[in-house]
């Protein structure tokens, strides 16, 4: 089993908490101060007791700033030490295989035994964009050869194409190749695959071999026990894991003052309308949202989507995660929390780990 895969529960937590990041850039705020923060965060989870810290991979979107996953998670192995690091996740349509073998064989290489590959399949954006990204008109392409494309990214991380295949002879490095040189080493890590989603396609294909799978609550909240279902009735032991591993990414904020949260989240809510509706621009502040005149249907809209978004105290916040677990049976819980503030946002995971008596360490 591959290092790092499960987590342990610590303190009062029912399962290994991780955080999962969007770099948020807020109204009045730059890039720059949005991946600081994620910098922070990062450093807080690692001495908080958190399990892993990842990162999304989305574009042409103004309020994310995290469209490099790899770049972002090189900056975050040089300020932490322990926690493990990955893409929540790259959007493997977009690149070419051999081009993640070796962002990822180089991260591990600069941060050994701490990377995750984490796996999607729909753009991390619109139509147009994605277009722009993988240089061809035809949307669909990289999805329905999504299968393909994992399978020939895995055997690029492991250097074990068949003799005979196109690409036999052309190797991922850093990677096992290698250790095959005169005096190589080989090296004892390899970044685990996971597979995202939040549907049912990807939690099939996951338990069909054998891979870790995360996913998206936060976005997906009515099909995530049917893909949890999904994905353990499929499940098949693997060299990486012997029984099913499955994380959910959830939206969750704890503030002292629970009309604090609510109005962050109110904001990321009107954040939220404005991508849905074609207009994606900068996280919204409170003061906002809260000046906002809601529409009878962005009113239904963000009544359902906050419907899933854990917040308030503290203590309320533990109990919405302690629920949430129960109904799931979920292995490991990804918190994120993409608000405008990033100093709410920082305390907000402080909070969660003091509720949870996570342990500190230095």
């Amino acid at each position: 089993m591959a290092d790092g895969i499960r987590g342990r529960a610590q303190g009062t937590a029912p399962v290994p908490l991780s955080v999962l990041d969007l770099a948020t850039v807020g109204t009045g705020h730059t890039a720059t101060e949005a991946l600081t923060t994620g910098v922070d965060i990062a450093r807080l989870a690692e001495a908080r007791g958190f399990h892993r810290f990842w990162v999304a991979e989305h574009h042409s979107m103004p309020g994310v700033a995290s469209s490099s996953p790899a770049v972002i998670l090189a900056h975050l192995a040089a300020h932490t030490s322990r926690i493990r690091l990955g893409s929540g996740g790259v959007m493997l349509p977009n690149h070419a295989p051999l081009v993640i073998a070796e962002q990822f064989g180089t991260l591990e290489a600069m941060a050994p035994g701490r990377i995750d590959l984490g796996l999607g399949r729909a753009p991390g954006t619109d139509g147009p964009t994605a277009a722009a990204l993988r240089r061809t008109a035809t949307l669909g392409e990289g999805a329905d050869d999504f299968p393909q494309q994992l399978t020939e990214l895995i055997r690029f991380l492991d250097d074990d194409f068949p003799d005979g295949h196109p690409y036999g002879r052309i190797h991922a490095v850093p990677g096992p190749v290698q250790a095959t040189a005169p005096g190589g080493v080989q090296s004892p890590h390899r970044p685990p695959v996971w597979l995202l989603g939040s549907s049912g396609f990807s939690a099939r294909l996951a338990g069909l071999l054998g891979l870790p799978f995360a996913f998206a609550h936060h976005f997906s909240a009515q099909n995530t026990v049917p893909a949890l279902d999904l994905y353990r009735e499929s499940f098949s032991p693997s060299p990486l894991l012997d029984r099913p591993y499955a994380a959910i990414g959830v939206s969750a904020v704890a503030t002292e003052d629970p009309e604090v949260a609510r109005g962050q989240v109110l904001a990321a809510a009107l954040g939220m309308v404005r991508l849905r509706t074609g207009r994606p621009g900068l996280m919204p502040t409170p003061e906002e949202a809260a000046a906002h005149t809601f529409s009878a249907m962005e009113r239904d809209f963000i009544d359902s989507w906050n419907g899933n978004v854990i917040h308030g105290t503290p203590d309320e916040v533990t109990t919405g995660l302690n629920d949430l677990h129960k109904r799931t049976g979920a292995d490991e819980l990804m918190i994120t929390a993409n608000i405008p503030g990033g100093d709410v946002r920082l305390n907000s995971y402080a909070l969660i780990a003091d509720a949870y008596e996570l342990p500190t360490t230095t």
